[in-house]
């Protein structure tokens, strides 16, 4: 039986996407899980899938066109398969598409807000500030090689600049150029510029502005003894290759994931009058990329052994600084870790990811004089702020998860026992 492949929905703020390219033609043969499309979204390019094995019948809507999510974008069915596509595309048009604002209102957890007519609305197309279109991972090339994209010609939709385009730049750049920074003597004032907000800054402006004004967040922070987890961390990563070694957010994942499992109101949603208890442990990693955040999900981080939580986090952390991300790598989190160590941040707090009750700081390992037995002597500690919401847990609740957390992370042989008796 034919079926119609829809635009995906990849998080509750997304409203539409922009497909960039067709991987298959119509008539051609495909594969159940092959890739049909690329979707450009607010957030990152993500490849759409074939739900069924058979052909393409029909490309609904064409290359550098945007769709709102759930609408039919590609048709695959038998090849000698009858098909009445007007029937089918009646039957998905009957499912009323919901909006940005409708779906962020009904939202788990926060109230509904009428939109303010200050609030501008912000255009999206992959433009930079200069009008020039390019994918997220055609910018990322150039920022990475020092590419101008205004001089980079784009064969993409409507002339969008395409990764080919920057790698034929890469191989056979017009003329050759050598930039020399200009000296601006400190008495020299810098020019004001106005940088257009992209899309996707401005959906995590909104959303945090919402969780902040109407999750009543509270805060508790302690202070981690990290030499054990760094002692062990640096024992096995002289048995792993440079590809495979365990980094310090890979431990805080298997912990905190572990001390969810024993407090559920963290590992929870808030649905009305309800709060839901997930039965899985998804947790979500906040991951720096172009022009805001991204949270990738790391699924039963609880039962995973800490080298495969190693593996899959570096391996959809690099699609989606890429710009490629698949849509089960970016849903479906239930508690969030975010760690800025690698910034040599001491300490500081996050805000709450809705639906999710609660998120996980991290800062840096720092080296300290501590007081062991009676004696100053040198120490590692790390600290630790849990964000929660106190709608569905409260200050003695999460003080004794962080009590849990903290013993995992200073005895971290306890995060490799599950695996080492499997």
């Amino acid at each position: 039986m034919a079926e119609v492949i829809t635009m995906p929905k990849l998080g509750f703020d997304m409203a539409e996407g922009l497909l960039v390219r067709w991987l298959k033609a119509e008539d051609e043969e495909v594969d159940k899980g092959e890739v049909l499309a690329e979707i450009e979204t607010d957030k990152a390019t993500v490849e759409v899938e074939a739900i069924i094995s058979g052909v393409v019948r029909k490309h609904i809507i064409d290359e550098g066109t945007t769709a709102p999510v759930g609408a039919p974008i590609a048709v695959v069915g038998a090849a000698d398969e009858e098909i009445d596509l007007e029937a089918i595309l009646g039957e998905v048009s009957e499912r009323e598409p919901v909006s940005e604002t409708q779906e962020s209102t009904s939202e788990p957890g926060l109230a509904k807000t009428e939109p303010t007519a200050a609030e501008p609305e912000i255009a999206f197309e992959g433009r930079l500030p200069d009008g020039v279109r390019a994918s997220p991972v055609a910018r990322r090339l150039a920022n990475e090689r020092g590419i101008d994209l205004s001089s980079v010609p784009g064969t993409g939709p409507s002339g969008r600049i395409v990764k080919r385009d920057v790698e034929t730049f890469l191989r056979e750049p017009p003329i050759p150029l050598v930039e020399v920074p200009r000296f601006v003597p400190p008495s020299e004032r810098r020019e004001t510029e106005r940088i257009p907000i992209s899309k996707l800054r401005g959906i995590i402006g909104r959303r945090m502005t919402a969780a902040k004004q109407q999750l009543p967040h509270f805060y508790v922070t302690t202070d981690v003894d990290a030499a054990p987890m760094m002692t062990l961390r640096s024992e096995l990563n002289t048995m792993l290759s440079e590809g495979e070694k365990i980094s310090v957010n890979d431990f805080i994942v298997k912990a905190a994931a572990l001390a969810l499992r024993e407090f559920p109101n963290l590992n929870a949603s808030l649905a009305g009058e309800e709060i839901i208890h997930h039965g899985e442990i998804n947790i979500g990693v906040a991951v720096a990329v172009e022009d805001g955040l991204l949270t990738i999900v790391i699924r039963d981080a609880d039962i995973k052994p800490l080298r495969v939580i190693s593996s899959e986090t570096r391996q959809t952390v690099a699609r989606a600084r890429e710009g490629r991300v698949r849509p089960e790598d970016i849903e479906g989190s239930t508690f969030t870790v975010s760690n800025m160590g690698m910034f040599d941040v001491d300490h500081f707090i996050a805000i709450i990811n809705p639906p999710e009750a609660a998120i996980l700081a991290i800062g840096s390992v720092q080296d300290v004089p501590v007081v062991h037995e009676g004696k100053v002597v040198p120490g590692q500690r790390i600290k630790c702020t849990l964000s929660a919401d106190h709608r569905v847990t409260d200050g003695a609740e999460a003080a004794r998860w962080l009590q849990v957390f903290k013993n995992y992370l200073e005895r971290p042989l306890l995060l490799l026992l599950p695996s080492l008796l499997d």
